[in-house]
């Protein structure tokens, strides 16, 4: 009789040992789930930033070519991006420091992210271009050498 009594704690031993696996399992897989998921949506918002800084240099590079003069008359200085980045605004705000001075170029790239907004923000001196009707191909210099303070701004 005493046999059968040391028998049953041990299968009663074997039978917890499996449960506390069981449990340990579900929480070492529930750990992992959720720093997949949060790496995931890290990439996500890594991704969208990417394309926002792509299409940040994309406006001031279209500044510089165009001029900050030209730039208005040409382009819409505030709207939302064609497809396939629709999902971003912008805005380029052109500043006239007056005669002989360049003008001070910010430029803003907006997207949402959940029920907030992001934005990126970029702002720089272009000069304005004065082309010789005559020789419209001729190599602009500017007198002086142009400061330029470029700055990037990230609203984290």
């Amino acid at each position: 009789m005493t046999a059968l009594l040391r028998r049953r704690p041990r299968r009663g031993f074997a039978l917890m040992d499996v449960i506390v696996g069981g449990v340990m399992l579900g929480i070492g897989l529930g750990v992992v789930l959720t720093l997949a998921s949060r790496a995931i949506t890290a990439q996500a918002q890594g991704e969208r930033q990417l394309v926002a800084a792509w299409l940040l240099d994309e406006l001031l590079a279209m500044v510089v070519v165009e001029g900050p003069v030209e730039y208005p008359h040409l382009h819409p200085t505030h709207g939302q991006f064609d497809p396939p980045f629709e999902g971003f605004q912008f805005e380029v705000n052109l500043e006239d420091l007056g005669v002989g001075q360049p003008f001070l170029v910010t430029a803003t790239v907006r997207w949402p992210r959940g029920r907030e907004e992001r934005q990126v923000q970029a702002q720089t001196y272009v000069a304005p271009r004065f082309v010789d009707p005559e020789n419209p191909y001729e190599q602009r210099i500017p007198v002086e050498p142009i400061d330029r303070i470029d700055r990037w701004y990230d609203d984290e």
